[in-house]
């Protein structure tokens, strides 16, 4: 399978999936979603394989037993290629390309190791320097959530306190409708996204790992 982009009407279906999130809509336009969408997705993750491991899509439709909105389906379609305690993600929705890597949830046993890793002096020093060469590079930013202060048992003047207090740390970029979302030229940015975060899933594996629960 080789990749030549995503479909004329990609964008589309997506900015129609947000105005009417609705079986009628999914039904109608789903030939849209399998041909432009899907298949494409799985013919980049097919060509990423050999440097990234093998990746799956996210289903389309959404888990709406604890949630407020029923909302039937997702608005942007999301693949992952799983690494030890981290991963490599992409999604294409209206508002266009994103790219990112890292980690999004970690369990307790590994947020824990995390912490150990960040707390030692040559890991946590390691980590904070390739997260300051990174950002910035090719227009990435650094994401994950935050506790609102130190975690317990961490001294307040810690030289790594602020990479203490993530609970998921990952890089990310995005990139709005273009042509380029419909040529080859888009294999490009999520490769190349995918190799500027590999430091910190390297680090993330090494460190984090899989979790024991």
């Amino acid at each position: 399978m080789r990749f030549e982009g995503f479909g004329e009407y990609a964008v589309d279906f997506y900015e129609g999936l947000a105005a009417d999130n609705s079986k009628a809509y999914w039904t109608d336009h789903k030939a849209i979603y399998d041909e432009q969408i899907r298949g494409p997705m799985l013919a980049l993750l097919a060509e990423l394989e050999t440097e990234f491991g093998t990746g799956k899509i996210f289903r389309p439709y959404r888990d709406v037993r604890f949630s407020g909105d029923k909302s039937p389906y997702k608005t942007h379609c999301g693949a992952v290629m799983h690494v030890p305690g981290a991963a490599f993600y992409t999604q294409l929705g209206a508002d266009g390309l994103l790219v990112a890597g890292g980690a999004y949830h970690w369990s307790a046993d590994q947020l824990a190791r995390y912490r150990q890793a960040v707390d030692a002096e040559r890991s946590g020093e390691e980590l904070r320097h390739l997260l300051a060469a990174m950002p910035g590079n090719a227009g990435m930013q650094r994401g994950g959530e935050l506790l609102r202060s130190r975690p317990r048992g961490s001294r307040v003047d810690h030289p790594r306190l602020d990479l203490l207090r993530q609970r998921s740390l990952y890089l990310w970029r995005s990139w709005p409708p273009d042509e380029v979302l419909h040529q080859r030229r888009c294999l490009d940015r999520v490769r190349d996204g995918w190799r500027i975060t590999r430091p910190l899933t390297d680090w993330l594996a090494r460190h984090v790992g899989v979790s024991a629960s």
